[in-house]
């Protein structure tokens, strides 16, 4: 399908502001409504990236409602159960410029339930300003019976309230689970990149448990490594990192949660630190930056290392792996540690930066040696006399 409606990366010549926009992709005039949507996401305090992401998901609903002729603000239960299966059935386009030829690709049902809810949200927000009917709202969802309910769960005092409002448009999807990587898996790739940088990376993601976007939104002033950091007005003991949310870091780097932590960190971290360190000093661009993560290797020198990048060298490690290497597989990785070795939950709660303690109950997972012991110590109650 040819884009009718494309999404535009704009700056602003006074502030550097990054926005994203909804454009028709002949006129090149902005689609009102699609950018009063965007603008909401800033003035909620959503990241740049998730801008980015909802302003595809928008523009590609407007390109099909155009092409199959309807109107984007009055579609049938019909026509959303056709987007819905249009979008697992239609190959994916070919990236711009790539000359090379690629296998067909089709959105997985995952991505097409992200769309959908992303076209929800839209909906819902144009209901909100008069430009959609209360009658294509109420297509999105259909009530649902909970047969069990999730902890935390209101079921008010008879207990039988157990309806709640389900999407209507959602493929069921098998849940991918977290993976994680092992302590031996861990140190080969810190042995297997060439840089301090990397390494450093690397160790700090597995130690602390930090998100990549909150890695490569760190400022040199948030690394409080001393065994005391009162001298900078800190009263917190020992080595540790600042996490902060900031929305002006040069590579839009953005902290998920808005509340400030710090993480303690251990010798070998620092030490990994201080190497990198060397290695940054004999760059002199880098001087000149207070991010953390820099360009070190290729132009722009010094200029703060972008998600992009990240992504390509854990790529490239991964297949010198042989296995995946996605960063947040070490986050997964430091909050399975800390549980398996008795830390309190309410503690790895705060280190990883969760507001909802339900969203613990991802990382505790069962491996390998503790199933094996579980069924021993019930084939011990078999065995025969």
């Amino acid at each position: 399908m040819d884009a009718d409606f494309m999404t535009e990366r704009a700056v602003s010549p006074v502030t550097g502001l990054v926005r994203w926009v909804v454009v028709d992709a002949d006129s090149f005039d902005l689609q009102p409504e699609a950018v009063a949507f965007l603008a909401s996401l800033r003035a909620r305090g959503c990241s740049p990236n998730t801008e980015r992401t909802y302003a595809g998901r928008v523009a590609l609903y407007l390109s099909y409602c155009r092409m199959r002729r309807l109107d984007w603000r009055t579609p049938g239960f019909p026509d959303l159960a056709g987007l819905q299966r249009w979008l697992v059935e239609t190959p994916v386009p070919p990236g711009a410029g790539r000359v090379r030829p690629s296998p067909v690709r089709y959105r997985s049902r995952g991505t097409a339930n992200a769309v959908m809810t992303v076209l929800g949200e839209f909906l819902r927000f144009g209901a909100a300003h008069g430009w959609v009917p209360a009658g294509t709202t109420a297509l999105l969802s259909q009530p649902k019976l909970l047969r069990f309910t999730p902890p935390g769960f209101d079921s008010e005092e008879s207990g039988q309230q157990h309806q709640v409002e389900a999407a209507a448009f959602r493929f069921k999807v098998t849940e991918p689970g977290y993976e994680d990587l092992s302590d031996e898996q861990i140190r080969r790739m810190i042995a297997l990149v060439p840089s301090a940088r990397d390494r450093f990376l690397i160790a700090l993601l597995a130690c602390t448990g930090l998100r990549i976007g909150e890695a490569l939104g760190l400022h040199r002033s948030d690394m409080h490594l001393p065994a005391s950091s009162r001298a900078v007005g800190c009263g917190i003991e020992g080595p540790h990192v600042h996490v902060r949310r900031r929305t002006d870091n040069p590579n839009r780097a953005l902290a998920k949660s808005r509340h400030h932590r710090f993480v303690p960190v251990t010798a070998d971290l620092v030490a990994l630190y201080t190497d990198y360190q060397y290695e940054r000093d004999h760059v002199a661009e880098a001087a000149e930056s207070e991010m953390v993560f820099v360009n070190l290797f290729r132009p722009p020198l010094g200029r703060a290392m972008s998600y992009p990048n990240a992504k390509e060298r854990f790529d490239r490690l991964a297949r010198t792996m042989g296995h995946a290497c996605r960063p947040h597989m070490l986050r997964h990785s430091a909050a399975t540690r800390w549980l398996r070795d008795g830390v309190d939950r309410d503690v790895v709660q705060r280190l990883l930066g969760h507001v909802s303690p339900l969203s613990m109950e991802r990382y505790r997972h069962v491996d390998d040696a503790e199933a094996r012991a579980a069924v021993k110590r019930v084939g011990s109650l078999t065995e025969r006399p």
